[in-house]
C-alpha cells in the first residue's frame, strides 16, 4: 500500500469513527484524532545529498479523555489515554543524509507500532490550587495555566512538531534528558493566577513501547526529578492585554552517563533550563483572538563531563494572521545552537550544531492545515568536512 492510499485510509477511518463513535459531551467522554505526514528533501550539504535524501514519515494519535466526576462521581477527577503510532520506515532523513545531533524532524520515530504512550489519572485538591497526575506520562506534555503551556519546558510559539517548529531543538531543550514516556507522579501548585510551582518524578529507564512497571519496580533505583517554577505576564496595550510566561526549572538524572569520549560514566547527571514566552502585538480587541506577534526563548545549562551538549539556547518570532483574510494562518521563525562538551573534542571537533527554521502553517479549514517550512543546519553534527545543510519540507496536519 502506497503512503498517499495508507494516509487516505486512515483519513477515512478518522471520519467514520469520529461520527459514529464519539460520544455527546454529557456522557464525560472526548475522543480526539489526529494524522500527521511530512515530506523532507536534504537539498544541499549534510551528509549526502543522494542517499535517502528525501523520505516521507507520518505519526497518528488517539486520545480519550474521560470526566470522572461525570462517569463514576470522583470528584474533580480525569483519566486521560494516549495511543500513538507511526507510519512505517518513520526514521526521516537524519541519519542517512543530514546527519544533524538536533534532528531535523521532531516527529520521526524509527518503529510503525502503534503504543500507548500516556495513561495517566489527575486530581484536583484544596480548591484547585493543586493538581496531581500519576501513570505513565510525557513530561513535556505538561498542564495548562491561566491558558498556557506551563510545567515542563512549555512554551506557547514553540513546542508541538505537528503544527509549529519540526526541528526537535526547537519543539523541547535538548540539554533535559526527559524520559520516554515513563510511570511517575506530578504535582502543579498555583498559589495565586499568575504564579505556579511543578515537581515530577519519573522512571529515569523507562522504554515508551513498554509498561514501565519492570524497570520502576524492580530495576535500578533510578528516576528522574524535575521542579520549575513560572511566573504568568500580562503587558498593557490598547487592544487588551498581552499574555507571557516566564519558566525556570532545575532537573536531577542519576543514571550513570559521560560524555562520548569519556572512559568512565558519573552518577547525578544535573542541570537548569529557562522558556519564555510573551507575545507583544494584538491586532483586534477581542480577547479570543489571537492575531498578533509574540516571541519566545530558551536557555539550558547540562554538565560537560556527562553530557555531549552542555549549553543550548534558542530564540524566535510567531506571527498569526499576517496575511489579509489568512486569520488562522502562522508564519513561525525560530533559531538554536548548542554547544558541544569540550571533552568531548574527538567526537565533536566542530564547537556547535546550529539551526534556522522558517514555517508557514497554512489553515485550509477545521481539520487541515498544510505547512511547507525550510531548515538551515550549520556544522550538522559537530563533525568536520560536512558542509551545512538545507532541508525543504512540507507537513499535512489532519485533525477531529
Amino acid at each position: 500500500m502506497s503512503r498517499i492510499t495508507a494516509l487516505s485510509v486512515v483519513v477515512a477511518f478518522s471520519t467514520c469513527f469520529c461520527s459514529k463513535i464519539c460520544p455527546a459531551e454529557d456522557t464525560g467522554l472526548e475522543f480526539e484524532f489526529g494524522a500527521t505526514s511530512i515530506y523532507q528533501h536534504n537539498t544541499r550539504g549534510g551528509l549526502s545529498t543522494h542517499r535517502r535524501a528525501g523520505r516521507f514519515s507520518g505519526s497518528y494519535d488517539l486520545q480519550l479523555k474521560a470526566d470522572m466526576q461525570r462517569l463514576l462521581g470522583w470528584d474533580k477527577s480525569s483519566l486521560h489515554v494516549h495511543a500513538e503510532g507511526w507510519w512505517s520506515k518513520s526514521a526521516g532523513i537524519d541519519g542517512p543524509s543530514v546527519g544533524s545531533v538536533f534532528g531535523v524532524n521532531g516527529d520521526a520515530m524509527a518503529r510503525n507500532s502503534m503504543v500507548v504512550t500516556e495513561l495517566w489519572y489527575q486530581r484536583s485538591l484544596f480548591d484547585d490550587s493543586i493538581l496531581v497526575r500519576f501513570g505513565k506520562m510525557d513530561l513535556t506534555g505538561g498542564s495548562i495555566h491561566a491558558g498556557i503551556p506551563v510545567a515542563f519546558d512549555g512554551n506557547c510559539y514553540a513546542n508541538d512538531e505537528t503544527s509549529q517548529f519540526l526541528n526537535s531543538a526547537l519543539v523541547n531543550n535538548p540539554t533535559i534528558p526527559f524520559p520516554d514516556y515513563a510511570l511517575g507522579i506530578s504535582a502543579l501548585y498555583t498559589p495565586v493566577d499568575n504564579l505556579y510551582v511543578s515537581t515530577g518524578i519519573v522512571d529515569a529507564q523507562n522504554d515508551a513501547r513498554e509498561t514501565g512497571f519492570a524497570t520502576t519496580f524492580h530495576g535500578e533505583d533510578y528516576f528522574f526529578y524535575i521542579v520549575e517554577a513560572g511566573v504568568m505576564s500580562q503587558l498593557d496595550s490598547s487592544k487588551g492585554p498581552l499574555p507571557g510566561a516566564y519558566r525556570i526549572g532545575v532537573w536531577n538524572d542519576p543514571q550513570p552517563k559521560g560524555h562520548s569520549d569519556a572512559a568512565r560514566t558519573w552518577r547525578d547527571d544535573t542541570g537548569l533550563y529557562l522558556s519564555c514566552d510573551q507575545r507583544f502585538t494584538k491586532e483586534n480587541n477581542d480577547p479570543e483572538d489571537n492575531q498578533g506577534l509574540g516571541a519566545f526563548f530558551r536557555y539550558g545549562y547540562a554538565e560537560s563531563k556527562r553530557n555531549d551538549v552542555n549549553n543550548f539556547w534558542s530564540f524566535g518570532l510567531q506571527y498569526q494572521g499576517l496575511l489579509e483574510g489568512r486569520d488562522d494562518d502562522v508564519l513561525g521563525i525560530g533559531f538554536a545552537q548548542g554547544f558541544f562538551s569540550d571533552r568531548a573534542a574527538v567526537t565533536y571537533p566542530q564547537d556547535y550544531e546550529s539551526v534556522l527554521e522558517v514555517y508557514y502553517n497554512a489553515h485550509i479549514n477545521e481539520s487541515l492545515s498544510l505547512s511547507p517550512g525550510l531548515q538551515y543546519i550549520a556544522n550538522p553534527g559537530g563533525v568536520s568536512g560536512v558542509s551545512d545543510a538545507v532541508v525543504l519540507g512540507l507537513r499535512a496536519q489532519i485533525t477531529f
